[in-house]
């Protein structure tokens, strides 16, 4: 016969582990410097751009 489980203490640790998941994603996204921020912004608009030169127009 299985264990019964505390569905409280199974809730909580679920949302323990979103939760620093979340921290882990923050730190990536908001510890960078500001040249760092500005490199990312830049290579993102260029391959925008150059995704849209290659579109096809209909």
């Amino acid at each position: 016969m299985a264990n019964p489980i505390n569905l409280n203490k199974a809730r909580k640790a679920a949302a323990k582990t979103a939760d620093k998941t979340l921290a882990q994603q923050n730190r990536v996204r908001f510890g960078q410097a500001k040249a760092d921020k500005a490199a990312i912004r830049l290579e993102a608009e260029r391959l925008s751009e150059k995704l849209n030169q290659s579109k096809r127009e209909t």
